[in-house]
């Protein structure tokens, strides 16, 4: 199957600005800041990515050590004991099974909240540079 070829990625923006030349705008810089928006969502994206990467590698791995855990919980709740050691060990292992979910729980909302707010450093960082920008190239008029 032929690799189709995005027919926006081929236009030379650049060049269709200068063409189109407007008094009291100065393209080139216009250009320079649209590359930089396009440069910061793509960064952003990225982040969001390698985020979302590493909470599903995360969970992956915790989701190991639950089935390891369980299968030797089971083996031991399934031993030779009196009725009472056993419901004693079920609660115990309930009450190990939530506190650790709990904490797993914790631990990927606080790995999604760093990777949302590492992307949106950026973009918000290109907003305020973006402004800046702005604010100086309407003080040349």
């Amino acid at each position: 199957m032929a690799k189709q070829e995005n027919p926006f990625l081929n236009i030379d923006f650049q060049k269709m600005m200068m063409d189109f030349k407007m008094p009291g705008i100065d393209a080139d810089a216009l250009m320079s800041a649209q590359q930089k928006n396009i440069e910061a969502i793509a960064s952003a994206n990225q982040l969001a990515t390698e985020g979302l990467q590493a909470i599903g590698k995360r969970q992956a791995e915790l989701f190991q050590q639950t089935v390891e855990e369980s299968q030797k919980t089971l083996g031991a709740l399934m031993s030779q004991g009196a009725p009472e050691e056993r419901i004693a060990k079920q609660a115990e292992t309930v009450k190990t099974t939530i506190e650790r979910t709990v904490t797993n729980l914790r631990e990927i909302s606080e790995m999604l909240a760093k990777s949302n707010q590492e992307a949106f450093d950026v973009i918000n960082k290109r907003i305020t540079e973006s402004l800046e920008e702005v604010q100086s190239l309407s003080g040349k008029k």
